[in-house]
């Protein structure tokens, strides 16, 4: 008889889970997802181009029903789990139900920071990380409405991009001093503000939201230097939080994130954590890659087979309207590095490699990403560049034909 597995969440480390289960360990568990959304799980990394306009919600759906009918998975979703029964190996829901367990795997996500500002609860702010905050900002975008856009990274970027090809008038508002700082070096960021720019999104950066001010909804965003925005919605993208919540209230270890060995095990052997919501080895990594190799090694081991996660080269991809952006590894280089630059100013394309003991440690490009995956694969294998060594910087079409 097949074992009871829960997972909760369903997004897209659950997906994964469940294909890798399919091929792995079929029949060997009785599978059920759980998920707040009233959605089937879908891909949000798309979710910059429902708000462009470029695709439906519909289209973002990672699976169709009938997979999961195929795949003999049990769907509770629109359901919120609120508590773990470690003791009698129960998840409980939000209606009072509670659903058996032999097997629990928690795919929480992460849920977006809110700043301790003033205002940040007013109507018209919102986050970007589900169907629900997209819906909420087409409804508030028009060429008649002004938005605040706090956050210049990755997602925040995203939204000032989305916002504006609606004809949204959009400022994106930065505290540092340049933009995706943690992927992108102080030239490639700058490319990055004036590509932004060019599509008349204002940037500011070095700005310290103080608050968010308006009577019964947002009115404007008022900066530490006394700077006033006027504005019609304010999005906040400051960043991310791993969801360890139910993790936590059960008595599982838990550091910023739920805290997982190599096998993705919890403090309790019979429960499992992957993609946003885990803290592996001190880290937790908040992007996609990470998470479906997380979901692959949780498969192998429930399949009884061998399996150890090792951790993730961490890789940034970003395209913006066609601006393409990627950067991996140790993009800044250390002392007795060399650094290898090649630019063209004149199509603002951007090239930055860091080489150490012989590798390649970092990369960075920026307007051109053709060859990223080429880049990716020798930061991560470490292997000595040798002969590809004087022409690297040109690619693999012309490195391995040197």
């Amino acid at each position: 008889m097949s074992e009871p597995l829960v997972i909760i969440g369903n997004g897209m480390a659950a997906a994964r889970l469940v294909e890798e289960l399919g091929r792995q360990a079929l029949g060997r568990y009785a599978v059920l997802v759980v998920g707040a959304e009233p959605h089937l799980a879908y891909n949000r990394v798309l979710l910059s181009s429902v708000l462009a306009g470029e695709m439906t919600g519909a289209e973002t759906e990672l699976k169709p029903r009938s997979w999961w009918e195929a795949q003999g998975v049990t769907l509770v979703y629109g359901r919120r789990a609120v508590a773990i029964d470690r003791e009698n190996r129960e998840v409980v829901l939000e209606d009072g139900a509670r659903l058996p367990y032999a097997k629990l795997v928690l795919a929480t996500g992460s849920d977006p920071i809110r700043l301790p500002k003033p205002g940040m609860d007013l109507p018209g702010v919102v986050a970007f990380r589900d169907h629900g905050d997209v819906d909420a900002m087409l409804s508030a975008a028009g060429p008649a409405t002004r938005a605040v856009v706090i956050g210049g990274g990755l997602l925040g970027i995203e939204a000032a991009w989305g916002l504006a090809a609606t004809g949204t008038r959009v400022t994106l508002v930065h505290l540092m001093d340049r933009l995706m700082e943690r992927q992108l070096d102080a030239e490639a960021a700058s490319l990055l503000k004036a590509a932004l720019e060019t599509r008349g999104i204002t940037v500011l950066l070095g700005a310290d939201t103080a608050a968010v001010e308006g009577e019964s909804c947002v009115e404007a965003v008022r900066l530490a230097d006394g700077r006033v925005l006027p504005c019609d919605i304010v999005v906040s993208a400051v960043g991310i939080r791993p969801n360890g919540t139910l993790a936590r209230e059960a008595g599982l270890a838990t550091g910023r994130g739920v805290i997982v060995d190599d096998r993705m095990a919890t403090s309790d052997p019979d429960i499992h954590a992957i993609g946003e919501c885990a803290e592996h080895r001190g880290t937790c990594y908040g992007l996609v890659e990470p998470a479906y190799a997380q979901a692959a090694t949780l498969a192998r081991h429930l399949a009884g087979r061998p399996a150890a996660y090792e951790g993730t080269v961490l890789a940034t991809n970003l395209k913006v309207s066609g601006v393409p952006v990627f950067s991996a590894g140790d993009f800044l280089g250390a002392a007795g590095d060399e650094i290898v630059i090649w630019r063209d100013p004149g199509l603002a394309t951007y090239r930055k490699l860091v080489l150490r003991d012989g590798a390649l440690a970092g990369a960075i490009l920026f307007g051109e990403t053709a060859d990223a995956p080429w880049y990716l694969d020798l930061i991560r294998t470490g292997r000595p560049l040798d002969r590809l060594r004087d022409a690297v910087i040109f690619g693999p079409a012309l490195a391995e034909a040197a």
